[in-house]
């Protein structure tokens, strides 16, 4: 043994030893190993790498360091049910022993896609849909397909009300669309759809010299965009890379409160700001760190120590016995009981994520009319809100005694009763505007005293809802809360009263 160990430590063995073990370790051991992965590469999959990683080392090497590179489906569903990231009980034959590469979402289902094209002898189509990631993920593409992200477009463009409060906001005082040359359509997809999403079309193709030869691309329509309610070119609603960037699809990314700020917001949607203020979102910029965000399942006070968007929305969480919370759901309102956000009052959630569809006595397409009555069909029922609070409550009992929740659950519902009150005081000066022509209520948002409205609902009312619902105080009372809910009725009433009866 002496012999051995005095010829292991000399330099020769040692470099040889350090050799050895580095390469077992980077081919076994780090993410995204390059030879570990494309040993298991199909074989139109090692052919899209050997161009695109000279050509986009950025996409090639952020997919080496993804889980699809790294593990197989066959692999995937070996795991314990609880522990899997995949919600397909089978796979097809041909999917099962071969890493998720560039063709297996590309190329699979090309013959369903109008933006397919002929690419180097494949059938290549640029646009993912979730009816590609359905094939390991059908639970998660059910889901999502039903929730209100993926009928964003439609809920705006399709109410008619909402329609014009956009078109009100992205066009020229005094000029019509038609006489407006100086505002294109596309400017639309940076400025709402660019998180409610466009409808992406195939208008054509068209054929481009490259190094490599000549290549045919599809003219698409509205493109890029990847809003949640994207309408595809195939026809299905979505992106599911809004939340899981492409290519690395990340859990971890997808869970950080970060990826929800990208939309939600101040001044109408304020999440992320009230989070980042408040008890919740200062132990998460403390300790997040230090947390797992790739663990599955998601365990309370072992992987994180605090809740997030998507522990509050959408997680699958267990206590760290193995004890299941909550269950996984990608309807990111199937907890929530109450809509905050909406057009002009806080009211149940709807059925369907399809609002548009809502008609209130009125019949307007909103849940409520102006004078705080819920539309009688669209809406869920007093049992399912009750259930769904009761869901919530199971997230929140896992740190908090039930006092406390059923407290915080009280004057959340207190508070948002408050704002409708506000909101109902504005509404009365602007119907009152209306009845006697002082307003014109043909096009609601169009003069000043309508823009004062507007805000009181959309901006101040929903950061009071917001900062109530998630404990960001400073949101309730000065930013943006009561105090601007209170002097924009103030100035709502003052302006009003320079307008004359016409």
């Amino acid at each position: 043994m002496g012999y051995l160990m005095k010829n292991y430590m000399h330099p020769v063995f040692q470099r040889l030893n350090s050799i050895v073990l580095l390469f077992f370790f980077l081919f076994h051991f780090i993410p995204g190993g390059t030879l570990l992965a494309q040993t298991r590469l199909s074989e139109p999959s090692q052919d899209c790498i050997d161009c695109h990683e000279s050509i986009h080392p950025g996409i090639v090497q952020d997919w080496l360091k993804s889980r699809h590179a790294q593990v197989t489906p066959a692999e995937a569903l070996k795991r314990p049910v609880l522990e899997r990231r995949m919600s397909a009980s089978t796979i097809p034959q041909k999917l099962q022993h071969t890493v998720v590469g560039c063709f297996e979402c590309h190329g699979v289902n090309a013959d369903k896609h109008p933006d397919t094209v002929e690419h180097f002898g494949y059938q290549i189509h640029p646009v993912v849909t979730p009816p590609d990631c359905q094939t390991c993920h059908p639970v998660e593409t059910k889901e999502y397909e039903h929730s209100k992200k993926a009928y964003a477009v439609d809920n705006l463009r399709k109410n008619k009300i909402y329609k014009l409060l956009v078109d009100t906001v992205l066009e020229i005082p005094g000029l019509s669309r038609a006489q407006d040359k100086s505002i294109p359509d596309h400017v639309r997809n940076t400025a709402c759809f660019a998180c409610h999403g466009s409808e992406v079309q195939v208008k054509g193709f068209r054929t481009r010299k490259t190094d490599v030869g000549e290549v045919v691309l599809p003219i698409l329509t509205n493109w890029p965009n990847q809003g949640v309610g994207r309408i595809n070119p195939d026809g299905s609603r979505g992106a599911c890379t809004a939340c899981h960037p492409r290519h690395s699809f990340s859990i971890e990314i997808a869970r950080q409160p970060y990826t929800c700020s990208q939309c939600h917001l101040q001044p109408d949607v304020p999440a992320w700001d009230v989070y980042r203020e408040s008890k919740h979102g200062n132990i998460f910029q403390s300790t997040g760190m230090n947390w797992n965000w790739s663990n599955v399942p998601w365990r309370v006070g072992k992987d994180f120590s605090a809740p997030t968007c998507a522990v509050c929305h959408n997680a699958l969480l267990t206590t760290p016995d193995g004890e299941i919370l909550v269950n996984r759901t990608h309807d990111f309102g199937a907890r929530l009981w109450v809509r905050i956000f909406g057009l002009i009052y806080s009211h149940p959630q709807p059925e369907s994520g399809a609002t548009y569809l809502l008609k209130n006595p009125d019949g307007l397409p909103l849940p409520v009319t102006f004078d705080g009555t819920y539309a009688q069909k669209g809406l869920i029922s007093k049992d399912e809100q009750r259930k769904r609070q009761q869901t919530m409550a199971r997230v929140c009992s896992a740190c908090h005694s039930s006092t406390w929740v059923e407290n915080f659950f009280r004057q959340m519902d207190d508070v948002i009763l408050a704002t409708d009150k506000m909101v109902r005081a504005a509404t009365q000066l602007i119907q009152d505007a209306w009845s006697k022509g002082r307003l014109d209520p043909s096009h609601p948002f169009d003069e000043y005293p309508e823009f004062l409205w507007a805000q009181q609902w959309l901006f101040y009312a929903n950061s009071v809802r917001y900062a109530v619902a998630m404990a960001g105080p400073d949101y309730a009372a000065f930013k943006n809360g009561w105090w601007y809910l209170q002097q924009n009725l103030r100035h709502l009433k003052e302006k009003l009263q320079t307008y004359k009866d016409r």
